[in-house]
């Protein structure tokens, strides 16, 4: 029997499988790889422009806005993982978890997009600094302070919630000692 044939059983050699499966790899890595070199020459501009104009050079409106950026687009996100953490281990909860995962990278992507003008090494990321610095002045700095800001809020939402617990289990071990009945040794 040939590599070409079909088996008998109906199934394709390991070998064509295998050969499918490594084609279907390199044709999406490459897709993957062409799709990142366009993105990154287009989102930073596109981004810096969309700043600029919600801004419009005032160094108050690049204040507030990039506070409020920085918080809501930090904030929630994080919740969101916080939020699949928990319902991963309920029924239904990976199901929950992961449209929580998925809606909280949707929810990052202004600040990631913030994020490829900041760190961007490229053409476009500098192109998107010179805007924000024109159009959208103190942008930048309040985003990082409401990101700040945001973290500090999450952790204390955590550390509520690890007090919480650990009062529930304090709680439940007191109500377990107390319910046993009292061995006495009589003789």
């Amino acid at each position: 029997m040939t590599t070409g044939e079909v088996q008998s059983s109906g199934q394709k050699p390991t070998a064509i499988v295998w050969r499918n499966r490594a084609i279907i790899t390199v044709a999406t890595a490459a897709v993957l790889v062409i799709a990142y070199f366009i993105l990154a020459a287009f989102i930073p501009r596109w981004w810096a422009q969309r700043l600029a104009s919600t801004v419009h050079g005032s160094f108050s409106q690049g204040i507030w806005w990039g506070l409020v950026y920085g918080l809501v687009f930090t904030l929630v996100p994080l919740l969101l993982l916080l939020l699949a953490v928990r319902m991963w281990k309920r029924k239904g909860g990976k199901f929950i978890a992961g449209a929580a995962v998925i809606i909280a990278l949707l929810a990052a992507l202004p600040n990631l997009m913030t994020l490829t003008i900041v760190l961007g090494g490229n053409n476009a990321a500098h192109a998107g600094q010179r805007i924000l610095d024109v159009d959208a002045p103190a942008f930048r700095g309040a985003c990082l302070v409401g990101a700040i800001v945001a973290g500090v809020i999450f952790l204390l939402i955590l550390a509520l919630m690890g007090k919480r617990g650990l009062t529930r289990r304090k709680a439940a071990k007191s109500a377990t000692t107390s319910q046993s009945p009292l061995v006495t040794d009589e003789r």
